[in-house]
């Protein structure tokens, strides 16, 4: 199972930008929704209306879909899961979501997330995936996860997840501070992260040229803004001093003061 929530956890819309690149590339079809009515205030995300080709209008709520993509032996079935992270009884919430891993005999979940940082958007994605389970870390060379702190939907989760001893991996992408709205690069980081962790194979050529796009887009950013782009120089000026790039330790800590400056905010 691969999941992607919008909001919070979601910088430059990478996350989900991932699950749905997959969920297109793979054509997945949706069979459930956790629906929203319970966890949601629909004055801070509210539902959209839908005008229909005869006319009628329809209203679409902001619910978590579950879409499945068979792999036909040719690797794992996957469970894509997306929506907006929930604002209302989050313990709940994870008791619905686990109740419907379980029925599906979910061998593993694969958490993702993305955050802001001080990088430059020319470098490679700094990556970050830990766990709880010991067998995936042993498996992958993943981290264990050390973080304390405020946390959104994917560290309750996480823990909701372990507690219910299903595997789980919870995988970030940076994005640069000064990102247009959606970075095709670091959702194109993540699905070369989660489709090795799912042992599934997808195309991404597609992703690739909108990730190169992305990078164009952001130089001509830099060329047109002065602002940005002597905040860039100061980024490159830190980079240069660094002897190599960030640890896990180290994108560890990034993530946490992303997450305490979202908490304060």
């Amino acid at each position: 199972m691969i999941v992607a929530f919008e909001g919070w956890n979601d910088a430059g819309e990478a996350a989900s930008y991932a699950a749905g690149f997959l969920e297109r590339s793979w054509s997945a079809m949706p069979f459930a929704e956790i629906d929203p009515e319970e966890f949601f205030d629909f004055t801070e995300v509210r539902p959209e209306v839908q005008l229909n080709p005869d006319q009628t209008r329809t209203i679409k709520w902001p619910v978590t879909s579950f879409s499945l993509a068979t792999a036909g032996g040719e690797g794992n079935d996957v469970i894509l899961v997306s929506g907006s992270e929930p604002q209302l009884r989050w313990r709940t919430y994870c008791e619905a979501f686990i109740e419907l891993a379980k029925s599906l005999r979910v061998e593993r979940v694969i958490m993702l997330g993305a955050y802001l940082g001080e990088i430059t958007h020319s470098r490679p994605v700094p990556i970050s995936a830990s766990t709880h389970d010991a067998t995936l870390v042993d498996r992958h060379g993943l981290a264990p996860s050390h973080y304390e702190g405020p946390t959104g939907i994917l560290g309750v989760l996480g823990a909701a997840l372990s507690e219910a001893k299903i595997p789980s991996v919870s995988v970030w992408a940076s994005v640069p501070c000064y990102s247009l709205p959606v970075a095709p690069k670091a959702a194109l980081a993540l699905t070369r992260v989660a489709t090795t962790l799912a042992e599934r194979f997808v195309d991404m050529a597609e992703l690739e040229v909108e990730a190169t796009d992305y990078e164009m887009r952001m130089n001509e950013l830099l060329s047109e803004d002065e602002n940005v782009a002597a905040y860039v120089e100061r980024i490159q000026e830190f980079e240069a001093a660094e002897t190599e790039v960030l640890s896990t330790d180290g994108l560890a800590e990034e993530i946490e003061r992303f997450l305490h400056r979202g908490d304060e905010g």
